[in-house]
């Protein structure tokens, strides 16, 4: 049977009913100061940015497995299993970058191919490291000349990337700057970007 609680007990129950009010409270109000939120939720975007940023888009991916398919069973054909492996690096030469903005658009280049190849080829990835990673940087001469080099390297299964510059120095924001042929077997490579003069 239900017994009403006393005026004692009452204002017991209340009593600590508010203590944990308070202590609840005072948890709350000492994490959202300024100097917790702030940092936390800068570094909380930072992470969200980073994480959306190596998340390349279902299409694109489902493209480039395929891509890295057609050269991994090109990669077994191979009657020489230790076949070498190189990446290309073609340069735009119509935009006049500097040497130091060459070198970056490189770089950027490279690490991004690196990036989408720890998503979809691994095996590829590992293959050209034990490689030594050699790379080549080449010349072309303009966006049309990039353009079909990327669309023929794609025809032979070469994984590729293209860097487009986000135009805070030396050139015109989204301009593509440097395409990366490969990592793949030298030959099929030199079939793409062997006409190509060296940087």
């Amino acid at each position: 049977m239900f017994q009403p609680f006393t005026l004692q007990q009452h204002q017991m129950f209340s009593k600590t009913e508010q203590q944990e009010r308070k202590q609840k409270g005072e948890w709350l109000s000492g994490s959202f100061k300024p100097e917790n939120f702030i940092p936390g939720l800068v570094i909380g975007f930072i992470c969200g940015l980073l994480i959306d940023l190596t998340k390349p888009t279902r299409n694109h991916l489902s493209k480039k497995i395929f891509s890295s398919n057609k050269l991994q069973h090109q990669l077994s054909l191979s009657s020489n299993g230790d076949q070498e492996l190189k990446m290309v690096l073609v340069v735009r030469q119509d935009l006049k970058m500097r040497s130091g903005k060459i070198a970056s658009q490189c770089a950027h280049a490279a690490t991004g191919m690196y990036s989408e190849l720890t998503q979809s080829n691994r095996s590829l990835l590992r293959h050209w490291e034990q490689c030594g990673q050699p790379k080549i940087v080449v010349t072309c001469k303009n966006q049309q000349e990039m353009n079909k080099l990327k669309e023929t390297a794609e025809s032979v299964g070469l994984p590729t990337f293209v860097v487009a510059d986000a135009g805070r120095t030396q050139v015109s924001a989204g301009s593509k700057t440097v395409l990366a042929v490969g990592p793949g077997p030298k030959e099929i490579v030199d079939s793409v970007t062997g006409r190509l003069a060296l940087l």
